[in-house]
């Protein structure tokens, strides 16, 4: 995972939550195909292909993307920052949901996606502190994290 220093900014981006996702797909397909075109962020968020050409668009006028008709998808320095902003928040959430509060993978996957968009700077810190706080001074033996599911599942 990529180190971000959220501290940096105030707040990640006036941009909903859909084109944060668009900004966010268009990474991981970076990472994992080494390329990211219309058809497969379509694929990837489950919608028509009519639909990321237009938020493609407006992405590219905004500065966050750049791409060619008919032709690959890549995120400018700011659509970079932006959508690693937003995978952070994603991956401290996720490790939250199903480490601490044992949430189903699927779902705290699913959950994860949903609240990145709405929770700020400084309840993703205040999150992540609160993690490894409890890990490194409260879960250390095996018995406390048993003892910790049994209790939420109550």
């Amino acid at each position: 995972m990529v180190k971000v220093n959220i501290k940096k900014r105030r707040c990640f981006s006036n941009l909903s939550a859909s084109l944060e996702n668009y900004l966010e797909t268009i990474a991981v397909l970076k990472r994992e195909k080494k390329y990211a075109r219309i058809g497969d962020i379509a694929k990837s968020l489950n919608v028509k292909s009519s639909s990321v050409n237009v938020a493609i668009s407006f992405l590219a006028e905004n500065g966050f993307v750049i791409h060619e008709k008919y032709g690959y998808v890549d995120l400018t320095d700011e659509g970079e920052k932006i959508a690693l902003e937003v995978q952070t928040k994603h991956d401290i959430l996720y490790r939250f949901l199903n480490s601490l509060l044992f949430i189903n993978g699927k779902t705290a996957y699913k959950e994860a996606c949903q609240i990145e968009h709405l929770v700020g700077v400084e309840t993703i810190q205040r999150l992540k502190k609160l993690h490894n706080l409890l890990e490194k001074n409260f879960l250390k033996k095996k018995e406390d994290v048993v003892n910790l599911k049994e209790y939420l599942e109550k």
